[in-house]
């Protein structure tokens, strides 16, 4: 099989593409496969498939949405037989590591459509959402469990499931368990299952560095290492483009291909939070209708914007580069990194949101004063030159500003939003001022009055002035007691001794 791959992509040499009914699969699995749509193997599927359905451990590397999701699904419920009843001590069967919340439920979305006809039941559980509602899931048993690491741990130390009786184990996009701090928790979680020679185990990543493959030679079963275009890691089909642009002229250069291409479902990528409600306040302002995605948002609002992207009511999506990895949106014609990745992979896991399954789509990279210096470790990670676009007068579109009513609007918004949350950490019980922690929330100072905000520092009162005391009283004893003569004793500070051959100061006359 690797041969096969070797001269298909180094000599180009044609051969016929292998489909999902050559494939020792079950009747079940076949039928899930159909009900997606998919008939013909993608590069990854055709290499590691063959192999992982011999159980055999699989550690694969490929281009960001080449089917590696569906690769270990397919293997997995083709592997894993319906029970006649669940597994002792609430045991899953197989278990799905994933590194982000949108990865994590993107994969159930897919282990549902693949494997509706198995008969297997599949769990996500994540973060910020449902604590209970997951935990009761685990207690009434599942066979194939998908998760972060931080959930897993927490109700694995809880005793909710077991790891005893685990089949498989997959770890997907394993770099970023490294990147994101998760990798001592999956060795915790490893070194609790049983035996690697006792279990499958497969490891799917966009990039497969020296320390991915340690762990996976650590607790795996000498895996098959397999790389798919390993010299081109940017998938062909996406047309790339980049502007050298002032900070101040990027945005002006969006409006202006926004309205030249027309585009209808589209991300833009900026480094930090701030600038991405920045960017999403100025898109909507301009008629773009926009939303942001970022670590700290609320995970049912997340899953929400998802939704509304996702089904196109949502057309241009921004976020940070916790979206980068994960999100499987069909129909993404346009990626825009707004700001410049400061880590390379990050470009490649960027720009692979479009192009998926067999489509075409194109990545325009603002390079402006504060990012330009990551190009070149960019250009030197995907081994070639992004082809560099000089933009016209006309590309440049003026930005309609705020008026100064919407100015005020949103000023009275941002102070309504500081007193809800002053309010907010005032019911918590302290934690609102520096200060200390009072039990309404602002420190000693108290709670703030009506209208908001405290008074000015002249319009306080001053507080009454209080007699200094003395400095250093001094008891009054009587000078010819043997007291007064010990204390005075105590109270002399001893002399400083020169050092022999010092000069002595003068005395003046």
């Amino acid at each position: 099989m690797c041969l096969i791959y070797l001269l298909k992509f180094q000599f180009g040499v044609k051969y016929r593409v292998m489909t999902f009914d050559e494939l020792n699969l079950s009747k079940e699995v076949l039928q899930g496969i159909r009900a997606t749509g998919f008939t013909t193997l993608t590069a990854v599927q055709e290499a590691a498939l063959p192999i992982a359905l011999l159980g055999k451990d699989v550690a694969a590397q490929a281009q960001t949405g080449t089917g590696k999701t569906a690769a270990f699904l397919i293997t997995l419920f083709n592997r894993i037989k319906p029970m006649p009843e669940a597994m002792p001590g609430r045991a899953p069967r197989a278990l799905i590591i994933a590194p982000t919340r949108e990865l994590a439920v993107q994969i159930l979305e897919d282990a549902k459509t693949l494997g509706q006809f198995t008969g297997l039941s599949c769990l996500a559980v994540y973060g910020g959402v449902d604590y209970q509602k997951q935990k009761e899931g685990l207690e009434a048993g599942v066979d194939i469990l998908i998760g972060t690491p931080g959930r897993l741990i927490d109700y694995f130390k809880q005793k909710v499931f077991s790891l005893k009786y685990l089949e498989a184990m997959i770890i997907d996009e394993a770099d970023r368990m490294f990147d994101m701090g998760f990798i001592a928790d999956i060795r915790y979680m490893l070194r609790r299952m049983p035996p690697f020679d006792q279990r499958q185990s497969m490891l799917f990543s966009a990039t497969l560095s020296f320390r991915v493959m340690e762990l996976a030679y650590e607790h795996m079963n000498n895996p098959q290492k397999i790389d798919i275009t390993p010299e081109h890691m940017t998938v062909d089909r996406i047309e790339q483009a980049l502007f050298h642009v002032g900070r101040n002229e990027k945005f002006s250069l969006l409006l202006g291909i926004l309205l030249k291409e027309q585009v209808k479902r589209g991300m833009l990528f900026v480094n930090t939070k701030r600038e991405a409600e920045r960017v999403v306040d100025r898109l909507n302002r301009n008629g773009f209708p926009a939303d942001v995605i970022s670590g700290d948002i609320q995970q049912t609002k997340r899953l929400r914007i998802l939704t509304d992207f996702k089904e196109g009511k949502l057309p241009i999506l921004v976020a940070t580069d916790v979206a980068s990895r994960g999100l499987h949106v069909d129909g993404v014609t346009h990626v825009f990194n707004y700001d410049l990745p400061q880590d390379a992979e990050d470009y490649v896991h960027r720009i692979g949101r479009t192009a998926r399954a067999g489509a075409s789509g194109k990545a325009y990279s603002f390079a402006d004063e504060t990012y330009v210096f990551s190009l070149e470790e960019i250009e030197k990670y995907i081994g070639n030159k992004i082809p560099v676009t000089w933009p016209d007068e006309d590309m440049f579109v003026k930005e309609r500003r705020r008026t100064q009513e919407e100015r005020r609007a949103d000023e009275e918004k941002e102070r309504l939003r500081r007193q809800d949350y002053a309010e907010k950490m005032a019911r918590r019980g302290g934690g609102g001022g520096r200060g200390g922690s009072g039990g309404d929330g602002r420190g000693p100072r108290g709670p703030r009055p009506e209208g908001g905000r405290l008074p000015r520092p002249a319009d306080r009162p001053r507080p009454a002035a209080q007699p200094k005391p003395a400095a250093n009283p001094i008891p009054s004893v009587n000078p010819d007691s043997p007291e007064s003569a010990e204390a005075k004793k105590k109270r002399r500070r001893p002399r400083k001794k020169k050092p022999a051959g010092a000069p002595q100061a003068e005395k003046p006359e």
